[in-house]
């Protein structure tokens, strides 16, 4: 069922187009106009809800497509990968590539709010795919134009391991063993004004140092401990 509003069905319409799909196409567009909806123009009827099931659909998404692309590609990696093609900044960066910013409804102060508009457009993006599924509930939506940009940046991440986000696949990985998050200790080792790493960081969980690292911000050593961490499980994970 179209929407009551001329203007904004031309709007999703677009948009659809825009991802390859036909205006025709099993859309429910009350979803979908939801999902392009802030909080700040509705608390109650907003993308909020549907974000929460469009994050269950990327990273299945995402793991699918690892799955059929890198058969011989150990677990650690495809978690590491996946942290990163779900992650806001690749998500926003899709997102601006459809100009989902355009189609988005924002009042208020977060109209000008520059910093959020990247967790803005993830979270959007997100809650399109949550209407999109739920529009047919599966992926015949979705992943005819998703796979392959998530196919490219996987090739992109895996030729430069540096991309990886070290301490979100860190994070989902003592999630998924032991059900509770890595601690990170930090401690400033120089000043300011001194040309090399200012901060040491250590990563433990529950009692053991998983890993150690240096880095010129906390959250560059952070990512440097987390690093030495999550390689060290991977390969111990390894036959």
């Amino acid at each position: 069922m179209s929407l009551a509003y001329p203007r904004r069905q031309r709007q999703l319409e677009n948009l659809v187009q825009k991802f390859g799909l036909p205006a025709q196409a099993a859309i429910k567009w009350q979803l979908l106009d939801l999902a392009l909806t802030h909080s700040t123009v509705s608390e109650s009827a907003n993308y909020e809800q549907l974000e929460f099931v469009g994050d269950a659909v990327v990273r299945l998404v995402a793991a699918l497509v690892l799955w059929e692309n890198y058969p011989d590609c150990p677990v650690g990696d495809f978690a590491a990968i996946r942290s990163v093609l779900v992650s806001d900044r690749v998500l926003a960066r899709i997102a601006k590539e459809y100009g989902l910013e355009l189609y988005l409804l924002v009042t208020g102060s977060a109209v000008a709010d520059k910093f959020g508009q990247e967790s803005r457009l993830a979270d959007a993006f997100e809650a399109v795919l949550g209407a999109l599924y739920l529009s047919t509930s599966n992926l015949e939506l979705i992943r005819p134009w998703l796979d392959p940009l998530f196919k490219e940046l996987a090739a992109e991440i895996r030729l430069d391991p540096a991309k990886f986000n070290y301490k979100a696949a860190l994070q989902e990985w003592t999630q998924g063993h032991f059900k509770v998050l890595p601690e990170y200790r930090v401690v400033e080792i120089n000043q300011p004004h001194y040309n090399q790493d200012r901060f040491v960081a250590e990563v433990w969980l529950y009692d053991k140092k998983l890993g150690e690292g240096k880095g010129r911000s906390m959250k560059t050593a952070e990512q440097a401990a987390a690093k030495v961490a999550f390689l060290s499980l991977n390969s111990q994970e390894k036959p």
